[in-house]
């Protein structure tokens, strides 16, 4: 059996979260052949992978959001310029552009025939009249020159999508909807495969979450650019076999978006405990400090900025506070100098950057950690913090509250959670955790029971493999537990 995973902006260009899982899935199969598709926004990362790919990852494809068309010879650039639309290409593409209901085979068919260029389809005269149409229809209160432009932008990568040579296998896994649910439906359409989704965070919210708050884009804009991601997440989700999340609220909001409830599976993240288990603590020098610490990308989306203010609130209550920041600060170098200035300004010392790390040299010596993302899935950091009896401070993204209070298991609260961006709340919360040492403790217990129950590794690996072999059963491809091996 072949899979290819369609992954967007993470693996393995990114360390930890999805990617880390993606990493993990491919290798808790070894019987499977992997290939990648993965979706990076151009061409500066090209093969810049910081994962050592596992043996059974035979392939790795890139596309380029913001790529550009090469040279061609001269009889390639007649053809091309001999290129027109259809009357029922240009009916679809209008159905696109105005948000109608949509036959997308026909989207699919046309981006796929030759001699289509998509620098000459955004600046020729087809698109340029259904972008007029769209504007005299919805947003003629506007100036049309702004609008035409910012139509371009939004439409060139979702064009470059459609016009990738999507690779041949018998599953495609995408780990999220957007553009790589786009391929995805894509592939089902051409190679008559089977299309499964796994979204850890709900794509179409998160991107809702960063636009709303984006300065590059505004008023009207943002609603247009919104729009955009949730009729490619509605396309995932009608086209898809099956469609997986992380947690029951997770469903709700897939359903809410479109998605038939039917399709849905709920299945947790799991993680490898035996990774954190006899992993060094505090050593005689750490015993004079309490300890918070943050495994995370130096990234907005993590919101570091009101984790630092936060605690140079809570050091004004506990002098011997200490703040760890362990991660990469490489994915965004402005919002990390942003935040290395931010602690001079405040002035507050005891803030060690420690760039990337391996958790079990830090995890240990750590007395509690923290998340103040302002959006999350299932955040394994979480978990980890569990598997190594640490209590967190998260605030109420994603599926932060059902780890830290459960569902009814009876084990405990396993932290604090906080409202995001509410720094009074996070040093309120720091200042709790490092006052009462019982409670920690208390807190870190009730978290390990809850990762051994419910979110180990394993079990996730067993809930895949059925999923797995359910599509193989469908396609009467033989299922074998024997690994891999390239022929």
């Amino acid at each position: 059996m072949k899979v290819c995973i369609v992954a967007e902006g993470c693996y393995p260009y990114v360390v930890g979260g999805v990617s880390g899982w993606i990493n993990s899935m491919i290798k808790s199969f070894p019987n499977i052949e992997f290939i990648l598709l993965t979706i990076v926004a151009n061409r500066s990362v090209r093969g810049k992978f910081v994962y050592e790919l596992p043996e059974n990852l035979t392939q790795v494809y890139e596309l380029y959001l913001e790529d550009c068309e090469w040279e061609e010879g001269e009889r390639e650039r007649k053809v091309r310029k001999r290129f027109h639309l259809s009357k029922k290409e240009r009916t679809e593409l209008t159905n696109l552009v105005m948000n109608r209901k949509i036959e997308w085979g026909v989207i699919f068919d046309l981006f796929q025939r030759k001699g289509v260029s998509v620098d000459d389809l955004l600046m020729g005269p087809d698109f340029f009249q259904i972008v007029r149409e769209c504007y005299k229809r919805q947003y003629a209160n506007i100036v049309f020159s702004d609008f035409l432009w910012t139509m371009r932008s939004i439409y060139l990568p979702l064009f470059w999508t459609l016009k990738m040579k999507v690779p041949q296998a018998d599953l495609y896994h995408c780990v999220a909807t957007g553009y790589a649910g786009v391929l995805g439906s894509m592939a089902k359409h051409f190679h008559n495969s089977s299309l499964l989704i796994s979204e850890h965070g709900i794509y179409t919210r998160e991107r809702e979450e960063e636009l709303i708050k984006a300065n590059w884009v505004k008023g009207v804009y943002k609603n247009i650019w919104i729009e955009q991601f949730k009729k490619m997440s509605l396309l995932a989700y009608q086209k898809a076999d099956t469609v997986t999340c992380l947690y029951e609220r997770a469903k709700l909001l897939q359903i809410d978006l479109g998605c038939p409830p039917e399709k849905i599976r709920v299945t947790p993240n799991g993680i490898n405990m035996a990774n954190l288990t006899d992993i060094p603590g505090k050593t005689r020098e750490d015993e004079q400090w309490i300890n918070a610490g943050a495994v995370l990308r130096v990234a907005p989306i993590k919101d570091v900025k009101t984790m630092i203010q936060a605690f140079a609130f809570a050091k004004e209550k506990v002098p011997n506070l200490k703040l760890w920041i362990m991660g990469p600060t490489d994915e965004d170098k402005k919002y990390a100098q942003e935040c290395f200035d931010l602690v001079k300004a405040l002035n507050v010392s005891d803030v060690e950057f420690t760039g990337r790390i391996n958790v079990r040299d830090y995890l240990g010596k750590m007395d509690f950690t923290l998340l103040t993302s302002i959006s999350e899935g299932q955040p394994l950091t979480i978990l980890e913090s569990f598997a190594a009896h640490k209590p967190v401070v998260a605030t109420d993204v994603g599926n932060c509250r059902e780890l830290l209070f459960g569902v009814n298991d009876g084990f405990g609260d396993s932290g604090i959670l906080t409202h995001i961006m509410n720094i009074e709340e996070i040093a309120e919360a720091m200042v709790t955790l490092a006052w009462h040492k019982e409670l920690r403790e208390q807190m870190g217990e009730a978290g390990y029971k809850r990762v051994k129950q419910f979110y180990q590794i394993e079990q996730m690996k067993e809930v895949y493999r059925n999923i797995y072999k359910e599509f193989a059963d469908q396609q009467q491809i033989e299922w074998t537990e024997k690994p891999f091996e390239i022929r």
